[in-house]
């Protein structure tokens, strides 16, 4: 390549026979002095060794020589500078390359190095040649890089030294030597052309961004070396790196056009690194809104801090992280922080905890765990100075001081760094815990944050950890959980694949395997779906857990289509400051529809639906439980459905609006419906007949209505004389009050259909 030829560039400077007005004795600037009629230069038209030659007498400390010619410069363009000096007489003086560099506006530019190394002449007659590569980057053999906003030069030599001594001099010759830098890549800009030096040190940043404005759709091409980038950089164009970058942590490096893993490794010579800065990038981006890991493997010895690494607390646009595998690796940074302190709770002031001992220590983000504390409850915020505790749920265990153990979890991603995220979606992405870590800690507020087609490996603690409302409208969906306890006995594990607070999430298609729980849900309005989740074990007749643990009284949820195996649905108010009830709803607002209930090798006392209430007055009203199939294996139980009445029971005076029908059993001694269709034949007349289908009431309920009375046949006296009259119904009769008393006018036989229920149906 040649801009001489290609671009028309005028490079030579004048020969010195075209007359010495045209060089100057200073900078080469127009209006400077030159050495036309100056006593110390004269024209030598036949030199032996240089035909014809410039004669000049040093008299100045240093003697420059100069064209008055600009010299064009621009990135990309190098310049070899030639020429050949010798001593005629007087003291040897030192010779050195030199240049005067001009900007656009006719200054110098400042800082750039304008002379080459000099050498000392040491005999008189003998011929030295001098030659220099000039530029616009420091590239292999550049002594004098002028960066990208030189435009020209007035190129020359200078005598240093010892005054008085005669020197002759042939015409300098300029040639363009890119060709041997650009070899075969016309295609590519070089960041050295515009400024880069790659040491370690210099500040490539402006370089690099003058090399991206010139690119118009060229490749950037970093060579090796080791480039300090110490603002935020954008680069548009292509790039291709062989050198790598430093970067403060803070400053951020968006690769427009070449956003993926891959390529962030390459410039920063990790994986890790490079993921991090492309992670945060991602926040910053406008026409990029996914960070597509190329199905790669980072290794991670400590968690993600992704608000940190953004360098943000608040984010709402749509985001995705996507398509590879987060890998822990065994070290420090994954030890759980644990502390215990004593506290001071009032159920009035429900989600604060006073008069916290030692408060400093306690990491936001902790679970909290103690007497009178319900599963998943965590800190959302401290205040050193006050003692104080913020929490993410009331405690139901009622007022007083208690010592509680606070109980920090590290996860793979951690979101809890920003006060409010949105629309964050992460996307076909392996989270491999290796039992060291948990799996994704949300934000402390957000919406609508989505995680799907994932795997959750082996987490240490938990898979989803919500502290606060981050999982508002929270959806997961096609993901897998893979327990790290699974050789576990069921009544052994600790781990949980995913709790919520907030309200409106989807939780769809998932399969989880042995954990602990599966799910523990405060908020509302929750869609519960095709899930398949399992907690059994190879005991017999074995301990099961709950798999769904639902700890709102009222909480508008559907449950529906889901694979409920060896293990169960509880129901509590665990996170209720004051669990007696006094106003408001009680139990109910729940749909559970069309799911397939299963267990294996379990005891006789087993249950998949279990409502556990704390506190006293808590009633059912607004459940619906049909269409579903009860099966067992190996042994029957005695019947689906139970109350645990460990802290508290179940007023069954005021169950209001209970559907528990169309279901199938297998492995179930005693059914479970409501309405209840039930027959009742008497063969003994009497005025008085008991109907007794208590047993049939969901949760033990009482029989508190009967819907209707049917006779299937003639009703007949002692002589078998058909009686046309009709009962009156006394319900709630009995010990249990699970009985229904017909009352005839008369003593009399026959067979009835009647419907009861253990409800007030509105």
């Amino acid at each position: 390549m040649n801009k001489a030829i290609t671009d028309g560039l005028v490079l030579m400077p004048p020969p010195f026979a075209a007359g010495l007005h045209l060089w100057s004795r200073e900078d080469g600037r127009p209006g400077q002095g030159s050495y036309a009629g100056q006593p110390n230069a004269a024209f030598v038209p036949a030199d032996q060794d240089f035909g014809g030659a410039l004669e000049l007498q040093k008299t100045q400390a240093t003697q420059k020589l100069r064209c008055f010619q600009q010299i064009p410069m621009q990135p990309g363009l190098y310049l070899l500078v030639r020429f050949r000096v010798k001593c005629i007489s007087g003291a040897f003086p030192s010779v050195r390359i030199a240049g005067w560099a001009g900007r656009s506006d006719g200054s110098n530019v400042p800082g750039v190095v304008q002379s080459a190394p000099s050498q000392t002449l040491t005999q008189y007659g003998q011929v030295v040649e001098f030659a220099t590569i000039i530029g616009t980057g420091w590239r292999g053999g550049v002594t004098m890089a002028w960066g990208p906003s030189a435009v020209y030069g007035h190129i020359g030599l200078d005598l240093t030294g010892p005054n008085g001594g005669v020197v002759r001099i042939s015409d300098i010759e300029i040639s363009d030597v890119t060709g041997i830098y650009l070899r075969d890549i016309f295609d590519a800009v070089d960041v050295r052309d515009f400024g880069a030096r790659g040491d370690g040190t210099t500040d490539d940043t402006a370089a690099f961004a003058a090399a991206d404005s010139a690119a118009q759709g060229r490749t950037l091409t970093v060579p090796a070396g080791t480039y300090r980038i110490a603002g935020n950089l954008t680069i548009n164009n292509p790039i291709r790196f062989q050198g790598t970058l430093i970067q403060p942590d803070n400053v951020r490096l968006a690769l427009t056009r070449n956003y993926d893993l891959d390529t962030y490794t390459s410039a920063f010579g990790s994986e890790l690194l490079g993921f991090r800065k492309a992670l945060q990038a991602l926040f910053y981006f406008t026409d990029h809104v996914a960070l597509d890991l190329s199905d790669r493997r980072v290794d991670l010895v400590a968690p993600l801090d992704v608000a940190a690494i953004a360098g943000l607390t608040t984010f709402a646009q749509r985001r995705f992280l996507t398509n590879g595998q987060l890998n822990a690796v065994a070290g420090p940074g994954w030890d759980t922080v644990t502390v215990s302190s004593g506290t001071t709770y009032n159920p009035a002031n429900p989600t604060r905890l006073t008069g916290v001992a030692n408060v400093a220590n306690i990491p936001i983000g902790a679970r909290v765990s103690g007497n009178g504390v319900g599963r998943e409850v965590y800190v959302v915020d401290k205040n050193v100075g006050t003692g104080t505790v913020t929490l993410s749920q009331a405690l139901w265990g009622g007022a007083g001081t208690r010592t509680l153990t606070f109980t920090r979890y590290k996860h793979l991603l951690d979101f809890s760094g920003f006060d409010d995220l949105s629309r964050f979606e992460i996307d076909r992405l392996d989270l491999n815990c290796n039992g060291l870590c948990s799996g994704v800690m949300l934000p402390r507020v957000g919406l609508t944050l989505r995680i799907g087609d994932c795997v959750f490996n082996r987490p240490k603690d938990r898979g989803i950890t919500s502290t606060g409302s981050g999982c508002q409208g929270l959806i997961v969906e096609g993901c897998q959980f893979w327990s790290n306890e699974q050789a576990m006995l069921a009544q052994d594990r600790t781990t949980i694949a995913l709790n919520v607070n907030a309200n409106d999430t989807k939780i769809r298609a998932n399969r989880v395997v042995r954990f602990a729980h599966f799910m523990v849900a405060n908020g509302g309005g929750h869609l519960i779906s095709g899930n398949h989740f399992f907690q059994g074990d190879t005991a017999a007749a074995g301990i099961r857990r709950a798999g769904l643990i639902v700890t709102q009284t009222n909480p508008r949820l559907t449950f529906t289509g889901n694979y409920v195996d060896n293990c169960f649905i509880e129901w509590s108010n665990e996170h209720d400051a004051n669990p007696d009830f006094v106003s408001g709803f009680s139990f109910g607002n729940m749909s559970i529809v069309a799911n397939h209930f299963f267990a294996s090798d379990v005891a006789p006392w087993f249950r998949w639906i279990v409502i556990a209430p704390k506190g006293s007055g808590q009633f059912v009203h607004g459940l619906s439980v049909s269409d579903n199939t009860f099966r067992t294996i190996n042994g029957f139980i005695d019947r689906a459905e139970a109350v645990d009445s460990t802290h508290g029971t179940l007023d069954f005076s005021r169950f209001r609006n209970v559907n528990f029908g169309a279901n199938s059993f297998n492995g179930v001694s005693q059914l479970v419906m409501n309405p209840l269709p039930i027959v009742h034949t008497q063969n003994t007349a009497a005025d008085t007949w008991v109907v007794d289908g208590g047993a049939f009431m969901p949760f033990g309920g009482r029989v508190r209505n009967t819907q209707s009375v049917v006779a299937d046949g003639a009703i007949t006296n002692t002589a078998n004389v058909a009686q046309f009259v009709m009962p009156f119904v006394l319900n709630e009769q009995g010990p249990g009050r699970n009985l229904v008393h017909l009352r005839w006018p008369t003593a009399v036989k026959g067979k009835i259909l009647a419907t009861i229920r253990c409800d007030n149906p509105t």
